[in-house]
């Protein structure tokens, strides 16, 4: 066939031209001269097709990426290798070139392209609200029918901050803007719902306790016409503690741990393990405190009785011998506690 452009009719055919007038005007990828990328100037989060990514991304990775993202090969490339380059940054104007190495209708040819990426620093959504102070969820931290002692309050704030710390790494809303030191407890502000609900949980696992959430409607979003909602939760944690003594149905327990699903007591009668659900905290009464527990010495034993002095009056006090008493011995001390007139030895 005759080549319109150079005459020539023993070379291969591209169309309506030869192969090598096809090659003079062929460009094996379009790229715009200027590349404009929006980044987050807090956390370098890039703003992609009206979504921001939740990663945090290298300034340089960035206009690589921006880079990848605005070739466009065409059809008869084959074999492409694209090698990006870097030449230098000015200010937020990178200066890049990229080169393109591919075959076209079975010819190597290679290819450069200049190309500047400029960084537009702007501020994210989520940047935002942070800097706003916004929150989603608000953690009220109570006792039930008692006042949190320091060491309680202390170790909460250990784990608010743990579990935002290990929550960030998945949800840039996992902080924590403001905390209320209420006379009645302390309320934390949580960023986002999720990492709120992940505090609550770390609370309950340590300190056990009743956990209700309250949404509140705050207003309403113009462009979608639904309802913004905060959520309240409250933690309300037992009133009773470790190595207090409770009461449930017709048994008096000291208490061995609390969790959040459940409150684990040794009968003070029978020595036996009692495992009760957290969601009968409501049933469970406060009987004594551990600082109520006396010491007192054995001063006699018995087949029937055990005699010890009673720290109050000094009188000699009987009780019944139990077989968890046999290695005991006269003279030494024990610990005992006083419920409604009865005393009890304590293991």
């Amino acid at each position: 066939m005759f080549c319109p452009e150079c005459g020539s009719t023993d070379k291969e055919m591209v169309g309506d031209v030869c192969i090598d007038c096809f090659l003079k005007e062929f460009q094996m990828i379009e790229l715009e001269r200027r590349i404009e990328v929006q980044i987050c100037s807090h956390c370098n989060s890039k703003l992609e097709e009206g979504k921001w990514s939740d990663e945090f991304i290298p300034e340089e990775e960035i206009i690589y990426r921006a880079l990848e993202r605005n070739i466009k090969i065409a059809d008869e490339v084959e074999n492409e290798i694209i090698n990006l380059e870097i030449d230098q940054i000015k200010g937020t104007i990178a200066y890049c070139y990229v080169e393109v190495i591919g075959e076209v209708h079975g010819t190597q040819i290679e290819e450069t392209h200049d190309c500047e990426v400029k960084i537009l620093k702007t501020v994210c959504p989520t940047c935002s609200k942070m800097q706003s102070g916004y929150y989603e969820t608000v953690i009220q931290f109570r006792a039930d029918s008692r006042e949190i002692k320091a060491e309680e309050y202390a170790k909460a704030d250990e784990i608010v901050e743990r579990t935002l710390i290990k929550q960030s790494k998945s949800d840039k809303l996992a902080y924590c803007p403001q905390i209320a030191k209420l006379k009645e407890g302390y309320d934390y502000y949580i960023g986002s719902f999720k990492s709120g609900h992940k505090v609550a949980e770390a609370l309950t696992e340590e300190f056990g306790g009743i956990v209700k959430e309250s949404p509140r409607l705050i207003s309403e979003d113009k462009s979608t016409g639904k309802g913004l909602y905060r959520v309240w939760i409250s933690v309300r944690i037992p009133e009773f503690e470790i190595n207090d003594f409770i009461g449930f149905e017709d048994k008096i327990l000291q208490v061995h741990s609390i969790s959040k699903s459940s409150v684990v007591g040794i009968d003070i009668s029978t020595n036996k393990k009692h495992n009760i659900p957290m969601k009968n905290m409501e049933n469970i009464d406060l009987v004594k405190k551990s600082e109520d527990i006396e010491t007192a010495t054995i001063i006699s034993k018995s087949p029937q009785f055990i005699q010890i002095l009673d720290p109050v009056d000094y009188s000699a006090l009987d009780l019944n011998m139990k077989e968890e008493y046999d290695e005991l011995n006269v003279g030494q001390e024990v610990k005992l506690i006083r419920i409604d007139n009865n005393v009890y030895l304590l293991s």
